[in-house]
């Protein structure tokens, strides 16, 4: 009996210890690319950026609630499916582009390939080809 209890403890412990490490590296991640501002920005509402940051709080509580009471959504799937995946892509795109903008990127490679005339072709070019990629991968593989 006492080792059950201790056994759900260190689970316990162990969950809550995962859950902010994971969370603290999302919110370090978030705030050293400034991602949220930096959309803010480029939107033309920062004075609304309190809403961008509070979107993702309550995403984050939302999904996390949905996760440990495994609610189900009992949605059609082929309109929930692409609109889950659309808000996922538009997510995954707007970090990876964060991240490459405070890498400086995208100027280093041009300059090194001799392409700095060309930034824009290189650009969409990254975007079709992860946008091909992406479809690809959904269309192919996971149907």
């Amino acid at each position: 009996m006492i080792e059950d209890a201790l056994r759900g403890l260190f689970v316990a412990l162990l969950g809550l210890g995962g859950g902010l490490a994971v969370g603290s590296g999302l919110v370090s991640l978030l705030i050293i690319l400034d991602l949220i501002p930096r959309l803010a920005q480029l939107g033309g509402a920062y004075h609304k950026s309190v809403w961008f940051e509070t979107a993702v709080i309550a995403g984050a509580l939302f999904w996390t609630f949905a996760d440990f009471m495994d609610w189900q959504l009992e949605l059609a799937g082929p309109v929930a499916l692409p609109l889950a995946g659309l808000f996922d892509g538009l997510f995954v795109g707007m970090l990876a582009a964060a991240l490459t903008e405070v890498m400086n990127v995208l100027p280093i490679l041009a300059k090194r390939i001799s392409l700095s005339r060309h930034i824009a072709a290189l650009v969409w070019a990254m975007v079709l080809g992860k946008t091909a990629g992406s479809l690809f991968d959904w269309l192919y593989y996971h149907w």
